[in-house]
């Protein structure tokens, strides 16, 4: 076997411990899961071609966040932020208003699959996976942010690097590193996002009387699950709506039109999920939606549910 040979064999054995890690990160960076899919191939291929060049100078997993930052900073450069609808305007006040799709195409966040970043307690992926910093509503605060901001409130207040690895990391002085993650915690606390999730017998009543409300169409069943001030979204629609008379009002109106719908359980950020399927007439069942909730003491306050077929596969469904 070559010198260059054994060096490639030594790269792929030492490098993939770290391949979910950097799929998080871009993929908190980006916002996308397909796009993060593809930085972390290209970043992986950058790796290898280069590492007859590492000199070690650094840990890998640092050379290759480099790379990994580098490569989402060009990514941005030609994608705009992706946003939820409500990131796009106010909620609509009247349950019976026309639904509004964008008359240009929209780059609309995406949510994760936790079976992406499974992973074993001896993991060091396990240091980025925390539920907490995966959330929808985070992801998609983090995506207002400058893309160095971003990558400096990851790095410093998810990861855990030190401020002087991060300056390194992005070519920064230390006192430009703090004064990025001063502005950017100013805009997206992160300690404050960590929601109080109910007990677990709690949610399990809770999801059970989501999943009877949808496959019954019984919106009398979502009283006891939303929360006063719920929003429920639905992307690529930008109308939304918020406070739960009112989506109960809208959902009166359109669960009649699906029809009988069978849910699936799932997981997405870290949250409760789950796959719509419509039955036609015919009995045969058809991909609707994705929903995710965002749960809380007094019930579901956030639904997004995202419209179509689209993202199923990436879920295994």
């Amino acid at each position: 076997m070559t010198e260059t040979e054994n060096g490639n064999e030594d790269f792929g054995r030492l490098s993939e411990p770290f391949r979910r890690e950097l799929l998080a990160y871009c993929y908190r960076v980006l916002g996308s899961i397909d796009e993060a899919e593809e930085v972390v191939q290209d970043v992986y291929l950058d790796a290898w071609r280069a590492y007859g060049g590492f000199e070690g100078r650094s840990s890998l997993r640092t050379w290759l966040y480099r790379i990994a930052t580098r490569a989402c900073f060009k990514a941005l450069e030609k994608s705009r932020r992706r946003p939820l609808p409500a990131d796009l305007g106010a909620p609509e006040a009247r349950p019976e208003a026309r639904l509004v799709e964008p008359t240009s195409e929209v780059p609309w966040l995406q949510p994760a699959p936790d079976l992406l970043f499974a992973t074993t307690p001896a993991d060091p992926a396990t240091v980025v996976v925390q539920r907490h910093t995966m959330r929808l509503a985070l992801i998609g605060a983090l995506q207002q942010l400058p893309p160095r901001q971003r990558a400096v409130l990851i790095l410093r207040d998810v990861l855990q690097w030190r401020t002087a690895e991060v300056a390194e990391l992005l070519e920064m002085t230390t006192a430009a590193v703090n004064s990025a993650l001063q502005r950017a915690r100013a805009q997206v606390p992160l300690e404050e996002d960590d929601l109080t999730e109910p007990a677990e017998p709690r949610q399990r009543a809770l999801l059970d009387r989501y999943v009877t409300a949808f496959e019954t169409a019984d919106v009398d069943q979502l009283v006891a699950v939303l929360t006063q001030d719920a929003r429920w979204e639905m992307p690529p629609i930008s109308t939304w709506f918020e406070g739960r008379d009112t989506i109960l009002a809208f959902l009166a109106r359109q669960m009649p039109i699906i029809g009988p719908a069978e849910l699936v359980a799932t997981a997405a950020n870290g949250q409760p999920a789950f796959a719509v399927y419509a039955r036609g007439h015919d009995g045969a069942r058809r991909p609707h939606a994705l929903h995710v909730l965002t749960m809380t003491a007094e019930g579901v306050s956030r639904i997004v549910a995202f419209h179509g077929s689209a993202l199923f596969p990436l879920f295994g469904l």
